[in-house]
């Protein structure tokens, strides 16, 4: 016999499963941002772009992805900002 104790734990489960899916499909284009930005600063590093990683960079290009990553590039190259 079920009791109205596990009928609730049941919504309540049922309610944290459904804003825990929200948040996620929320934040994931971020994530995916995040990751392509750090993969074309360190493919930038790769094939020899002097651009000094610390943690400004990594939070503008986090938050930029490929813009920001872009942005960080020209910087370094001009010689205006994050050269080593």
């Amino acid at each position: 016999m079920v009791t109205g104790l596990e009928i609730l734990l049941l919504v309540l489960v049922l309610a944290v499963i459904i804003g825990a899916s929200t948040i996620v499909q929320t934040v994931r284009p971020f994530i995916v941002n995040a990751v392509v930005g750090l993969i074309v600063l360190f493919l930038a590093q790769l094939f020899g772009l002097p651009v000094a990683v610390t943690p400004i960079v990594l939070v503008i290009v986090a938050i930029g992805g490929f813009p920001g990553a872009l942005l960080v590039m020209l910087l370094s190259v001009f010689g205006v900002a994050f050269v080593p």
